[in-house]
Parts: C-alpha cells; structure tokens; sequence
C-alpha cells in the first residue's frame, strides 16, 4: 500500500481503476479504514466504480485499524483531516475530483468544499452523520469509549485528557446540524450533492434531508435504500447515474 507523508503525517492509501479520480472516505467515524469498505458498509464503493473512475481512499489519520498516523491537533481537528484529503490529492498530482463519503464523510465533504470547492466537482453524502438534539453528546461519548482507548494504547504520548480535548472541540464547539458548515453555506453550495439518507442514531435521517432541501443542486436517492439486498443495486446505479452525469468529458 503506498504512502503520503507530509511532515509528521504519514498516510496509507490505495488507488484502483482509471478515469475521472473519485476519492472515496470510508465510514466507521475516526476508526475510519480501507478495509472497512469491505467488512462494515452496504457497498464498497472503490470496487463498485472502478471501472469508470480513478478511485482513491485512505486510511483515516489515527485510525487504530489503520495504518495512518499523524498528530492530534485539538485546535483544529477537522481541518487536519481536510489537510490530509487536499495533501493526498496534491501528492498524486489532481487538481479536481469528485467525492464519496459514508458516515462522517459529510462533515469531511462539506469542509473539503469549503476549503477547496472549486476543486470538487461533485459529491455523493453516503448514510451521512450530523447532529441529533435529542442525543447531543453521542460523538463525545462513542469516541472516548470506542476511539479513544485504542489510540492512547497506540501512541501512549497521548492521554485520554488529551483525546477529551480533542474530542470537545470537533464535536462539542459547534453542536448542530453537520459541524463544519452552516446552513447558508450549504443552501448557497452550486457543488452537485447526491444524498442517501439513512436513520440511525449517529446518521440522522432529518439532517440528511435538510441538506438535500437547502442545497440547490441536490438530488435524493430512494429510502429506505439499504434495509433489503435488493435496494442496494438501485440505490449503487442512482449513484453511477450521478457520477457519470457530473465527470467531466
């Protein structure tokens, strides 16, 4: 698997297919891998568009499944992730693409488009995360249970006060809707958004549908699209169909 580094951070990803590059950001929140495509989503989406498009992901910087490294850096923790998505397309030479991402891929696509948009030609919001009032610290709390620990026992010159700050600030500073952008810059976002909503706790099915309503080049996928085998397919061509329409020629 080849490597990024860039300073102290060092990233592990993998490339498959040719064309348009598609990068792909792998659910799972900060234990976010390659792998889990395979193990953990409805659908691999490296594998599935390949054949039309340069699919690209990596493993997410301190995933403890992964094998991405780099520091915690709690003044800014979404916009280090974002640093390490515009780096790796910098490092193999793309100037635009598109994006997938499942989960916590929406608040990662809606930074990388605040900070490189007129870089990303389209994007696909895959079961994405978001805020739920009724559950308001359950990024904190998952994390520093099911993050957290792993990490320190990885890199032991952390500790979990550490981790408590960096996880305060990504998910307790800005408590609402999709944590890294407002909603007027996501109603005034010209960027193509495909939105497949889901309903579970950590992907809020109200979030993902006000995205679609206030985006203005937005489309929705059918739902429930995962809950039988058989949706799957239709929900995968939905996206194909987006892909294609928006790559350029």
């Amino acid at each position: 698997m080849p490597t990024y580094e860039r300073g102290p951070v060092m990233i592990h990803y993998t490339e498959m297919g040719s064309g348009f590059p598609l990068l792909v950001i792998p659910g799972g929140g900060l234990n976010s891998t390659i792998a889990g495509l395979d193990t953990s989503h409805p659908f691999n989406a490296q594998k599935e568009f390949a054949n039309k498009f340069r699919c690209i992901t990596a493993d997410l910087r301190n995933a403890p499944p992964g094998q991405s490294s780099g520091p915690l850096e709690p003044d800014r923790p979404w916009d280090s992730f974002t640093d390490d998505h515009i780096g790796l397309m910098d490092h193999l030479g793309i100037k635009k693409f598109m994006v997938l991402g499942y989960c916590i891929g929406q608040p990662f696509i809606w930074n990388l488009i605040k900070r490189a948009g007129d870089r990303v030609i389209a994007a696909v919001l895959t079961q994405p995360s978001g805020f739920r009032p009724e559950m308001p610290t359950q990024f904190y709390d998952n994390n520093m249970k099911g993050w957290g620990p792993e990490f320190v026992k990885k890199n032991p010159k952390y500790t979990m006060k550490d981790v408590s700050t960096f996880l305060d600030k990504m998910y307790n500073a800005n408590p609402d809707f999709v944590f890294t952008v407002s909603r007027d810059f996501v109603k005034n976002c010209k960027t193509p958004i495909l939105v497949l909503p889901d309903d579970v706790p950590p992907h809020p099915f109200k979030v993902a549908m006000e995205v679609a309503m206030l985006a203005p080049n937005s489309q929705v996928s059918l739902y429930p699209w995962k809950d039988t085998p058989d949706k799957v397919p239709l929900a995968v061509r939905h996206i194909r169909m987006f892909l294609g329409a928006n790559a350029p020629r």
